[in-house]
């Protein structure tokens, strides 16, 4: 997920990259979804479970792919849907033992004060950039009209365009996320504009953390303690928020009043209780198995992915059921 990519560019880093058995190395987008891992590093909670946690940021999917193949990386931490995205199978390396944040507001679709509904946008121009989660929930709507995005005449852009690409009459709707979805809205009052699709609406846009299987066999407690200070950091979140965003801002480069308006408007961290109930146990398969489907079948759909990938065998629930409250 890069939706905060073209505002914050910024290489941070989580400790000194001493490797041991102990550490755990992570690449993860620009976003302050992930921010539980540098909170819980800033807090010492790994420190206190007897782990290193090295963090840095990568936008690039094919980067961070090449890098968990490579094995230079343990974890990283995308939406679903990416986690799906070409080149991906069954040999990949990575599977899914959490979850850390959905996004309530920070991805949608805007549109033109003239249309009503998703309906509405048939024929018409939409503007979206590809392999982004707006996408899926605009296939997702179509879906339910009985339509496709062949429906559409689809425009590709960079999402960072989205203000300048609003402001053309010719396009009807914008696929985006935040920043770019409210400012656009803003820039361009004559459009009349409004957010006709939103992930608050959703839960397909989720925030997974993917481990490496040979690792995750070998060192399972590792990923337990781990899964623990993340959740632990997210449990301070909801207690004192102020100071896990006085924590957070500084790893992103923004202030803190910038990372609570993200936060505030665009995400929704998952607790303990919550990523137990999405990823469920080996006996009883949570939420995000079937969430894992509907989002896969979008993603066959719209060329995003060539591999048809089981929930069962992208999802691995042992590490988390070890981790206590």
């Amino acid at each position: 997920m890069s939706r905060i990519a073209a505002v914050v560019c910024l290489l941070g880093t989580v400790s000194a990259p001493v490797l041991a058995a102990d550490t755990i190395r992570v690449l993860s987008p620009t976003w302050p979804g992930f921010a539980p891992v540098f909170v819980a590093s800033d807090k010492g909670y790994f420190k206190e479970l007897g782990l290193t946690v090295d963090m840095k940021f990568e936008d690039d999917r094919a980067n961070v792919m090449a890098a968990m193949a490579r094995g230079d990386i343990d974890v990283d931490m995308r939406t679903v849907g990416e986690h799906q995205g070409r080149p991906r199978d069954e040999s990949t390396p990575g599977i899914i033992i959490g979850t850390i944040d959905k996004s309530v507001g920070g991805d949608g679709v805007i549109a033109d004060g003239s249309i009503g509904s998703v309906a509405d946008l048939r024929g018409k121009k939409i503007a979206v950039e590809p392999n982004i989660p707006a996408r899926l929930l605009l296939q997702l709507a179509l879906k339910k009209q009985g339509m496709t995005l062949d429906d559409l005449s689809i425009l590709e852009i960079a999402t960072a365009d989205t203000a300048a690409v609003f402001a053309d009459t010719s396009v009807a709707a914008v696929g985006t996320y935040q920043p770019f979805l409210s400012q656009a809205i803003t820039i361009s009052p004559a459009r009349k504009g409004k957010v006709l699709l939103s992930s608050v609406d959703s839960e397909i846009i989720i925030d997974v953390i993917t481990a490496r299987q040979d690792d995750l066999k070998k060192n399972p407690k590792k990923y337990q303690n781990f899964l623990t200070g993340i959740y632990k950091a997210v449990e301070l979140f909801k207690t004192n928020p102020a100071e896990f965003i006085k924590l957070a801002a500084p790893h992103y480069n923004l202030s803190e009043d910038e990372v609570k308006e993200i936060i505030d408007t665009s995400l929704a961290y998952t607790t303990l209780a919550e990523a137990k109930d999405l990823i469920g146990t080996d006996g009883k398969p949570g939420r995000l198995y079937g969430i894992f489907d509907t989002v896969m079948q979008l993603n066959l759909e719209n060329g995003a992915a060539d591999t048809k990938l089981t929930a069962a065998s992208q999802i691995d629930a042992s590490a988390l059921s070890q981790v206590s409250p």
